[in-house]
């Protein structure tokens, strides 16, 4: 049998088209975009029909489309560039304390700048108060940062709402729309937000090249100083392959998406009644309904996350037990203790994110094997024994 990938939050094996589409291109360009003679022009071209179909993705004008090296650049960008642009205006930034990393460590250099932050808490599903936010914002807000689609719980944010706030007080909004984007639906203009960024590994696209979307008039100031690449936004030459292989990605994604959605959430429900009948004493994690189709964090009760992930890896499983980002730290996850849980049950959490080629003997396998696994692992734990003492 073999390997069975339930991990395509880290990663996702490139579409078909995409490594056709990337292939191509290396053997028949090499010019460079911003050249203006007939080597630079094929280039310059395929910048266009990328920034094009990207475009067409988030339904913004090409020229609102920025590239970068990924979403981690794309979220310091919008943070650090509009942070600078509007600093005359004020020093005030609101985000929410289950951001990712990219984020929260992008303020927290901000702040080493005078630049004052206030983190809103969440519910125990993982969401943002509309209301709240309003009543956190001064005259001297600039700026609000709030994810679109938490990368470990999968929850959907009301970032319309809270785009609507922003507007009505004339501040700037961006979304981390990382996770999002390619798998739901996102459209910029009924979002609202100034601000967007994405990356291309979360929908089948190679890794190491994403983007921002910046709306017409937003003040920004560039995150790399050069040349005048990317409308004068992001100096240096740019990762042509990579914006290639991003732009087939988002057409993909823009016209497989109604296929993908249903298909996903029925496994993904099927996973979650699966492991909910077999296993005892778990609890899946994030909004039971405002919530990505492809995204299933289930906590483990008196099981270690790590150890449960190996045993599933020994059987063919792959999945994670929290952002890849964050992997290999021994805390528990910050999303986790921002819904309420507490430490030991956060640890003991799993992240399954399915994909386009999973089928549903996959889930089955999946069913099918981790019962036993957990009851191995419980049967190891003294904190078990203990609960279920007398």
């Amino acid at each position: 049998m073999g390997l069975i990938y339930l991990d395509h939050l880290s990663a996702t094996p490139l579409h078909p088209r995409v490594k056709e589409a990337m292939i191509n291109y290396i053997e028949t360009t090499f010019g460079n975009p911003s050249s203006d003679h007939q080597i630079g022009q094929p280039a310059f071209q395929a910048l266009d029909q990328a920034r094009t179909q990207v475009a067409a993705l988030l339904n913004a004008a090409p020229q609102e489309v920025v590239f970068t090296s990924g979403g981690t650049e794309a979220n310091n960008h919008a943070l650090k560039g509009a942070a600078i642009g509007l600093r005359e205006k004020g020093r005030h930034i609101l985000t929410c304390n289950i951001e990712h990393k990219s984020v929260l460590n992008s303020l927290r250099t901000l702040r080493l700048l005078d630049y004052r932050v206030t983190s809103l808490d969440v519910d125990s599903y993982g969401l943002v108060d509309p209301a709240a936010v309003e009543k956190a914002i001064t005259t001297d807000t600039i700026l609000i940062s709030i994810m679109l689609a938490n990368n470990e719980i999968g929850t959907i944010e009301p970032i319309t709402d809270i785009a609507k706030i922003a507007k009505k007080h004339k501040v700037v909004m961006h979304t981390d729309a990382v996770t999002a984007v390619g798998n739901i639906p996102v459209d910029v203009q009924e979002l609202g937000v100034n601000l967007l960024s994405l990356a291309a590994n979360q929908f089948y696209g190679p890794a190491g090249v994403g983007a921002l979307y910046v709306r017409k008039g937003t003040p920004i100031w560039p995150f790399l100083d050069g040349g005048v690449q990317e409308n004068k936004r992001r100096a240096g030459g740019e990762n042509l392959i990579g914006i290639v292989g991003l732009g087939m990605a988002a057409e993909m994604a823009r016209l497989e998406m109604p296929e993908r959605l249903p298909r996903l959430q029925a496994l993904k429900e099927r996973l979650a009644k699966g492991l909910l009948k077999r296993v005892p004493e778990i609890k899946i994690n994030g909004h039971p309904t405002q919530c990505l189709p492809h995204m299933l964090s289930v906590s483990v009760e008196y099981v270690e996350g790590e150890s449960l992930m190996l045993m599933l890896d020994e059987e063919g499983i792959i999945v994670a037990t929290r952002s890849a980002c964050a992997s290999g730290s021994l805390r528990a996850s910050h999303v986790l203790i921002g819904t309420g849980l507490d430490f030991a049950t956060a640890q003991g959490t799993l992240v399954f994110t399915l994909g386009r080629e999973n089928t549903e003997a996959d889930i089955d396998r999946v069913i099918e094997v981790m019962p036993g696994i957990v009851q191995t692992l419980r049967d190891m734990s003294p904190l078990y024994k203990k609960g279920h003492s007398g």
